[in-house]
């Protein structure tokens, strides 16, 4: 599986010159043969809490990707807000090649350091979708610091994949959160990140694919940059038959130690 990675530097909240953007780099994504071109966490506008302005009703976004999915006949990922009564929703959805929503997820963790939770409702349940037979579990920024999570999706998925808006000055978290993930549930990760400035955030980018044994095979830095990577979803199951660490976890364990130790 091919994959590209849309390094963007988002124009903040602004959705028609982000547009532009975005369909240049999935016409190049195209032209370099990718299977599924991947964007940023709020793709169109950057990481706003500004529901009334930027969230969604008649999902907008949604049928743009849907439209540049057809007309480039290729899996897009993006992320956008709707709007739902009082708050919105950080999601992230899948786009088919023939126009088909494969995939709609809540972030469920928002950002409460940030004060994302005041603004945003909590997602409730994971999804994951498949290309060419292969599971694929999506992520939003925030998401990965909780590795239950991935513990979780990894069951079924040999992909996961996290769209964010992850500041610099935590950029050795993210590079080091992705790896651990990656060793941990023994599949690859694909982190997307953007670059430049917004809302007063710097974001160094840093977007990179990882393999189920924790090596980095593309990355990139604080540039605006279309990533290119083949992957061999066969080699999670090689790694996990070769190095099968992951029968030893003791879930029913782990749940009682939760329960007898809440803080």
């Amino acid at each position: 599986m091919r994959l590209a990675l849309g390094q963007i530097d988002v124009y903040w909240e602004d959705k028609e010159r982000n547009k532009e953007k975005c369909e240049q780099f999935i016409s190049k994504a195209k032209e370099e043969k990718a299977d599924i071109v991947i964007f940023p966490e709020m793709t169109l506008t950057g990481f706003s809490q500004n529901v009334e302005k930027i969230g969604e009703v008649d999902l907008d976004t949604v049928q743009w990707f849907r439209n540049q999915s057809i007309k480039h006949s290729i899996y897009t990922c993006f992320g956008y807000v709707e709007k739902d009564n009082l708050k919105g929703k950080n999601k992230l959805a899948v786009i088919s090649p023939e126009g088909k929503e494969v995939c709609s997820y809540t972030k469920i963790h928002p950002f409460s350091y940030g004060g994302e939770d005041k603004f945003y409702h909590k997602g409730e349940d994971i999804s994951l979708f498949n290309i060419m037979e292969n599971y694929i579990a999506p992520l939003i920024c925030y998401d990965l610091r909780f590795p239950e999570l991935f513990q979780a999706v990894s069951k079924k998925a040999e992909l996961v994949i996290i769209i964010a808006n992850w500041p610099k000055s935590r950029r050795e978290a993210w590079m080091t959160l992705l790896k651990a993930r990656a060793i941990e549930n023994q599949c690859y990760i694909a982190g997307v990140n953007r670059v430049g400035y917004g809302d007063g955030l710097e974001y160094s980018g840093d977007s990179m694919i990882i393999s189920p044994k924790g090596e980095i095979l593309a990355s990139s830095n604080e540039k605006e940059e279309l990533i290119i990577c083949d992957i061999d979803m066969s080699q999670v199951e090689k790694v996990r038959r070769r190095f099968p660490f992951k029968r030893d976890r003791r879930e029913e364990l782990y749940k009682e130690m939760f329960d007898k130790y809440k803080l």
